[in-house]
Order: structure tokens, then sequence, then C-alpha cells
């Protein structure tokens, strides 16, 4: 399609390599305000596409959301939005970093990951337990034209879960200056200062540029 034909608003004009319904919400709750011709239906995820997650094998953050744009952008022909995102713990020399989101094996079991960490850290003392969730976000256009912002924020891991909102380990992070877990801030508190919505904040001109088919 050209850019002078017409487009339905409810026409995907860039796709998120996601599946994860809380990171379309977050970055619709930034989007929407910041462009007042945002519509529902405008990004699509790539569950809509059937399309095939790639082989995430970067070392950074940022290596890996490119790696996910890269392969959404070759096989929709639209702009492709990626995160990675993880916590890094100070103690853990960083880790578990990338491999966040399958630290216990198994890839996605935020329960069984949180568990884990929870054991290898239990002999730690408080004052050790700083750590920091960290998200690269990356926005491929099929000109080839490429986009990394990287958003941080640190905090203390507590020793028990507190909190029903959130995912991943959001539970156990208390962000700096809060006495709450990231799980029981509400989502426009999260949003306010999330590794997330930080790095999509940093990336916003580009993807609304990119949504209006510039």
């Amino acid at each position: 399609m050209s850019e002078e034909s017409p487009r339905s608003c409810l026409e995907p004009r860039l796709v998120f390599a996601t599946g994860n319904a809380h990171k379309i919400s977050e970055l619709e709750a930034i989007l929407a305000p910041a462009w007042q011709g945002y519509a529902p239906g405008t990004i699509a995820r790539m569950s809509d596409f059937n399309a095939p997650a790639p082989l995430e094998d970067g070392a950074t953050f940022e290596e890996n959301s490119l790696i996910k744009a890269r392969a959404l952008v070759e096989f929709t022909g639209l702009p492709a939005l990626a995160d990675d995102s993880g916590i890094c713990v100070d103690i853990m020399g960083g880790a578990p970093g990338i491999f966040s989101a399958r630290w216990c094996g198994a890839h996605g079991d935020d329960a069984a990951n949180l568990d884990l960490l929870l054991a290898q850290l239990a002999d730690v003392p408080g004052a050790h337990r700083g750590a920091a969730f960290v998200s690269a976000a990356a926005l491929v256009l099929p000109d080839g034209r490429e986009f990394v912002e990287r958003g941080e924020v640190r905090g203390t891991l507590i020793r028990e879960r507190r909190g029903e909102g959130g995912f991943g380990y959001d539970p156990i992070f208390v962000p700096e200056g809060y006495s709450r877990t990231s799980a029981e801030l509400s989502p426009e508190e999260k949003n306010a200062i999330s590794h997330r919505g930080k790095a999509f904040r940093a990336l916003l001109p580009a993807i609304i540029e990119a949504l209006k088919g510039k």
C-alpha cells in the first residue's frame, strides 16, 4: 500500500514482537496521550501474523531486541517493535540478565524463575540485594532504519512476594524511592518509572513517525 492510500484506523501499521498483553497495554498507555491520532488496532502482535520466534542468541538486551524486530520486519513487511528485558542482580554479576525469562530452564515460567532467584539469594543480607530492571527497545523499519533505546530502574529485592499486579520478578522488586513492590504499584505508577516505560518513551518519536507511515 502506498503512503497516499487511505488507511483504516484498524489496519495494523506496526507489529510488536510480543504475545504479552501487559507489554501491549504498557506501550498503549504511553503512546495514546502522546499522539492524538492513535487508535486501537494500529499495533498488532506477532501472533496475529503467526510469526515464528527467532533464535535470540545475542549477548546483550540490545542485540536480542534487534534480532526480534529484524525478523518480524522480514516476515510481515511492517515496521516492527521489540524489547528485551530482564533483571540484573548486583551480587550475581548482573545475572539473570538476558536469561531472566528462562532462568529456571523453561521459558516464560514466571513462578519458577522467581522461586529459583529467591532461593539463590536466600543467604544474601538486605544491604547486598540491590538489582536493576533493564530493557532495550528496538524499532526496525522496512527501509532498513533501526532505532534502539535503553531504560533502567534500580531497586532492592525482598525475600517474599508482595502484590498481585505486574508479572515476572515484579512481586519481589522494590524500586528506589518506594516502599511497595512493582507488583503493588498501579499501572500508572509502574509505567511512569519502569525500565520498559523509559525505553518506550525514549523511542516514542520514532514509533509515532512509523505509525504515521513516515
